[in-house]
């Protein structure tokens, strides 16, 4: 199995990075601020995102890394080579409000496409991975995607930034939504809401992310059965494996009209 090796590795270190983040929830031992005056951070956090790059540079020194607390540099998406995406803790309201959806999500590219991804969810006891052509697992378990036939039927999940003032166009999204599917969930870990996608609890889900929001996921989805994408086409330079902006994720049968709903709701 192609990365066999690596995948092994990226495994071993997000379940080090779930028991760190699980003692930090038992203890309640950490601190809380706000990115931008928006966006939560807490210590653990940062601690996790070193763990994680220290134990990445040990094992495989000088590969770039895109991570969210320690190195944001979003050039890195666009140069070649191999590169880790990294978000230490999706869902860290989540995690500070002792919630359960909560994931530590690695991935490895290579020139821009995504090889190999792990979420672990350390509160859900579940480790989804993937390998890009080989298939995508839940507990080394193969999983499915759904088989969702119409959006009448559809389960949807998406999220909503934390800048107040960039939620009102969504809204119509979000209504668009609501009016043609069966329901909608707003969990607050995008890594776990592509998992779920990936193993048929989900039937959809869309939103606009950062990289190391969706790298792992996305490629779990895909790897699973999931039909991903774009609502509208990446800018130029910039991998589609790694453009967060508009992510549709879908069972195949309706990643189409799920898209032509969603442009439909933003007046295309």
């Amino acid at each position: 199995m192609r990365h066999a090796p690596r995948l092994d590795t990226a495994i071993e270190i997000a379940h080090e990075a779930g028991r760190m983040i699980r003692d930090a929830r038992r203890h309640q031992d950490f601190e809380q601020r706000y990115k931008e005056g928006h966006e939560l951070v807490t210590d653990t956090d940062l601690a996790v995102d070193r763990h994680i790059a220290e134990r990445l540079e040990n094992t495989f020194p000088g590969e770039a890394r895109l991570t969210e607390e320690l190195s944001p540099e979003r050039d890195a998406i666009e140069q070649k080579g191999p590169l880790w995406v990294v978000d230490p803790i999706d869902g860290t309201v989540n995690f500070a409000h002792g919630l359960a959806h909560v994931a530590v999500s690695i991935a490895w590219c290579q020139d821009g496409q995504t090889q190999l991804g792990v979420v672990h969810a350390p509160f859900l006891g579940e480790t989804f991975s993937a390998i890009r052509g080989e298939g995508a697992w839940c507990n080394a378990e193969p999983i499915r995607a759904s088989r969702c036939a119409s959006l009448d039927k559809a389960l949807v999940a998406t999220g909503f930034p934390y800048r107040r003032e960039s939620r009102p166009p969504l809204m119509r999204r979000l209504q668009a939504v609501l009016g043609e599917c069966q329901d909608i969930r707003r969990n607050g870990s995008a890594a776990l809401d592509l998992c779920d996608v990936a193993c048929g609890r989900l039937d959809a889900y869309y939103e606009s992310v950062s990289p190391w929001d969706f790298a792992a996921g996305v490629l779990i989805a895909r790897e699973a059965g999931a039909r991903t994408g774009h609502l509208y086409s990446p800018p130029g330079g910039i991998p589609a494996d790694l453009y967060g902006e508009h992510i549709v994720v879908a069972s195949r049968a309706i990643h189409r009209p799920l898209c032509d709903l969603l442009k439909r709701a933003d007046g295309e």
